[in-house]
């Protein structure tokens, strides 16, 4: 095997001379084309407190290329007096709707203020679009109906950034992470927080919503979801303990089991918010064999059109990734540093009993579902892209070594599974932060196949055989 291949990119938004500066991307892909929504911050300056209004643009896939809209300021995303951040959209298949949701932050309050006080400063709002991104409607603050009372015990708290999932059920969930007030000292000066994962999620295509619980017991924040095998809704956060934190939900997001850490994903210093995307693992006859090919005339599940559900193949080999033809359906630093962890204190839809020790990997059912993972390779500073594998994601020593896909300063990104693609039977797409000196400097777009990742993709764990034995956990070599 020769050198690993870096994938073209197209840089979609660029630090301009004035100090304008666009970061923190998201990315979703929607019917019919698909159609690319690209989504990211536009900042005064690169400092979070300079968060001003978010942008968009639209992409067009065809022939295997993607051709791009202008940048347009989406001036309907925001309330009077607050900046706009962390974009997270999410598409519901059954009506079209696409709900872009995100914060609003009262005047130029940092959250490292929020979080030393305990004055929480954010709203959850979304806006929506019925044209595929076209047009979007008035904004709408959620913070009343989905949280409630509940913000009361919140320092403060943001949604993803990155996309949403919709489930096979119809629930839509929105990633979001929260610090949590544990303790409050006297006057209301100083209070001790932890952060904390959880999820927002509807059952009625948007109409309501409301909050899942927090992961229970490790320090977790920025984070994205995907479903898998086993009927298990995995949460992949960002943390300041060294590496990333899994968590896995057994009720679609409505609580999640305590978190383990992912020693195979080690996280810079400081942290970095991460991408995850689900999909079908492919037969073993057409990857699993030598030079893990999968070929362009035998893809693994039939062509899809909605992104957002995962459906059961018609052969039986797991779900389809995000596409099925269905029509029913950061630098938020400071990671708090105090004495020990948490408690498994009770989760925003109150106390819950009976939480136990994370499940061993040995007892959870093999998985059909593969995950991507995308985050900076460096370890000490935010450098280098990487594209990580993992065959067995109920199993956090599962993931392979990163393929880089772009060298230098790197930070947030957002992964989209494109389904198939004239020349490969599998394709992904990449939304991230790049730059030379700085990782702010633009947001870059790529894409790849899923033969691409298992040929450049460094040895790590072994393959899974077929049987009905357990995977076993291996580390990587």
């Amino acid at each position: 095997m020769g050198p690993p291949r870096i994938p073209g990119r197209t840089v979609l938004f660029q630090r301009e001379r004035t100090g304008l500066t666009y970061r923190v991307p998201a990315l979703l892909s929607v019917p019919p084309g698909p159609t690319l929504l690209a989504f990211a911050e536009q900042r005064l300056s690169p400092d979070d407190s300079h968060a001003h209004r978010l942008v968009l643009r639209r992409g067009t896939l065809a022939g295997g290329s993607v051709r791009w809209g202008a940048l347009r300021v989406l001036g309907t995303a925001a309330l009077e007096e607050h900046r706009s951040m962390n974009p997270c959209p999410v598409l519901d298949a059954g009506s079209g709707t696409i709900f872009l949701f995100f914060i609003a932050v009262l005047g130029h309050t940092p959250e490292a203020v929020q979080i030393a006080t305990g004055r929480n400063a954010a709203r959850l709002c979304c806006v929506t679009s019925r044209d595929a991104g076209l047009t979007w409607g008035s904004a709408r603050d959620l913070t009343a109906e989905a949280i409630g009372d509940l913000v009361q015990g919140w320092a403060t708290f943001a949604v993803g950034p990155g996309h949403g999932v919709q489930l096979h059920s119809g629930r839509l969930l929105v990633p979001a992470y929260t610090y949590r007030v544990d303790r409050r000292e006297c006057f209301g000066k100083i209070c001790w927080t932890s952060p904390h994962s959880f999820a927002f999620y509807s059952d009625d295509h948007g109409h309501t919503w409301h909050c899942g619980g927090l992961v229970p017991n490790l320090r977790s924040g920025e984070c994205q979801l995907a479903a898998v095998g086993g009927g298990f809704l995995y949460c992949n956060a960002r943390s300041p303990l060294g590496s990333r934190v899994q968590a896995l939900s057994t009720d679609e997001g409505t609580s999640f089991r305590p978190g383990e850490l992912v020693p195979t994903l080690a996280e810079t210093s400081r942290g970095c918010q991460g991408s995850i995307v689900g999909f079908s693992a492919p037969h073993p006859s057409r990857c699993w064999g030598e030079g893990h090919s999968l070929g362009i005339r035998n893809p693994p599940c039939p062509p899809h059109l909605y992104p957002g559900i995962q459906e059961p193949c018609a052969n039986g080999a797991g779900t389809c990734g995000s596409w099925v033809p269905r029509c029913s359906l950061c630098q938020p630093q400071p990671w708090g540093d105090g004495p020990g962890q948490p408690g498994a204190g009770p989760g925003l839809a109150g106390n819950r009993e009976g939480w136990g020790l994370p499940m061993s990997s040995a007892a959870l059912p093999q998985s059909p579902t593969w995950l991507l993972y995308s985050h900076p390779a460096g370890r000490r500073a935010r450098l280098h892209m990487g594209i990580y594998l993992s065959r067995s994601p109920l199993d956090p020593l599962s993931w392979t070594e990163p393929w880089v896909i772009y060298e230098g300063p790197s930070g947030y990104s957002d992964l989209t599974c494109l389904g198939p693609v004239p020349g490969t039977a599998l394709a992904f797409a990449c939304l991230f932060e790049s730059g030379v000196r700085a990782s702010y400097e633009d947001i870059s777009f790529c894409m790849f196949s899923l033969t691409e990742v298992l040929e450049n993709v460094p040895a790590g764990p072994e393959v899974p055989r077929t049987g009905g034995k357990a995977w076993g956990c291996c580390r990587p070599s």
